[in-house]
């Protein structure tokens, strides 16, 4: 379990699925994140069973004064080259714009950097979601790259945002 100023990070239990698909079929959580197909109860199950057994991921529930309110982890955590990619999504839409975003990705990168001694944390954005890139440059990221119009959505191209934060960049904030 890990602990943020506001939130818990825990491991994901078979009984938190339905929530995570109720939230998954949310077009509003979806606007930015996710996929465009309805999302059913036995594909979550296959992939919670297909997570436990990865290597290369490690999710989390987000919990909010004990209410499982989102999801956040790190996919495709290279412990050779030491870098992962982190992603997050708070589903209780009330608790949207109350800084838990910014509470989450502070108890990520800490975890990354002094569990998982990782050197780099990266994350791809949907170029115009501007409440999402507001909180990474909060903590720190910074943009790496964009790849135009590299993703279809809502009718039209949007470009997909790439940032990052290395170790030492965290490690400097820490200490301001």
């Amino acid at each position: 379990m890990l602990r943020g100023e506001r939130v818990v990070l825990r491991a994901i239990e078979r009984d938190d699925l339905p929530r995570y698909v109720r939230w998954l079929n949310d077009p509003d959580v979806l606007e930015y994140f996710g996929s465009y197909r309805p999302l059913s109860l036995a594909q979550e199950e296959q992939w919670y069973e297909k997570m436990l057994q990865d290597r290369t991921t490690l999710n989390f529930a987000i919990e909010v004064e004990g209410q499982h309110v989102g999801g956040a982890g790190f996919a495709a955590i290279n412990h050779q080259d030491r870098h992962a990619e982190v992603g997050l999504f708070i589903g209780v839409k009330e608790l949207w714009g109350q800084g838990l975003c910014v509470d989450v990705l502070r108890t990520l990168l800490r975890y990354g950097f002094d569990c998982l001694n990782l050197h780099r944390i990266y994350l791809r954005v949907f170029a115009e979601n501007e409440r999402a890139r507001r909180c990474y440059e909060k903590v720190g990221f910074k943009e790496e790259g964009r790849f135009r119009e590299h993703i279809f959505r809502h009718g039209h191209w949007i470009d997909e945002v790439r940032m990052g934060i290395l170790e030492d960049e965290w490690r400097r904030q820490q200490i301001e």
